[in-house]
């Protein structure tokens, strides 16, 4: 079977720090040599849908979306359906409940105020960590998370963090065909990727300030 590419976490204007439409994401996976996405946008999946409805042949665009619970981000994978829950362990069940897969995302990241610093006893909450972040400022912080995925037998995965075009595909998965959602759980990917530039960052910032593109 062909080795697949994918990027995990990719942001359209569905997110309020977001400015991408889900056509210039599909067209912009393209370019980067990308097989497959997951839109993953801030407490909604309306992005994910609606770039979903724009699947090319050849391309597998995967629903989700980056949930803010009570204790940091997680990410639901695969998902069908809004997640209103907004605790942790709610957020994780519900989730669960409709076949998703719970990543957590830049999970040691201490400049992020938003970021899930997962404890050892919380384990269980994961399917898999997110180990490489390109939005990550400093490596150790996607080192940490590598090793907190090793030492619990965790899969590792990685996405870009794409909120504009040029980030798409820095980071991602890479695994050999077939089924991504069961080559995940049986931890059969290989994870790449690189840093963005820290100016992605200030850009960031300034749109959440101008608020969403519609």
């Amino acid at each position: 079977m062909p080795r697949l590419k994918l990027d995990l976490h990719v942001h359209s204007f569905y997110s309020s720090d977001g400015v991408m439409t889900p056509e210039q994401i599909v067209s912009r996976a393209r370019v980067a040599g990308l097989d497959g996405i997951a839109i993953t946008d801030h407490d909604t999946i309306r992005g994910g849908v609606e770039t979903k409805r724009l699947e090319p042949a050849g391309m597998l665009v995967i629903v989700g979306a980056e949930i803010m619970t009570d204790a940091g981000e997680v990410i639901g994978l695969f998902l069908k359906e809004e997640i209103e829950e907004r605790t942790l362990e709610r957020v994780v069940e519900a989730i669960r409940s409709q076949g998703g897969l719970v990543v957590v995302p830049h999970p040691f990241d201490s400049l992020r105020r938003s970021a899930l610093h997962i404890r050892d006893d919380q384990a269980r909450l994961a399917d898999a960590i997110e180990v490489c972040n390109s939005r990550c400022l400093l490596e150790r912080f996607n080192t940490m998370a590598r090793e907190y995925a090793a030492r619990h037998s965790l899969p590792a995965v990685a996405g870009s963090d794409a909120h504009y075009p040029g980030e798409i595909g820095k980071a991602g998965i890479l695994f050999e065909g077939g089924d991504v959602r069961k080559a995940i759980l049986q931890n059969r990917i290989q994870v790449y990727g690189r840093r963005s530039s820290p100016l992605v960052h200030a850009r960031t910032k300034a749109r959440k300030f101008l608020g969403p593109v519609r």
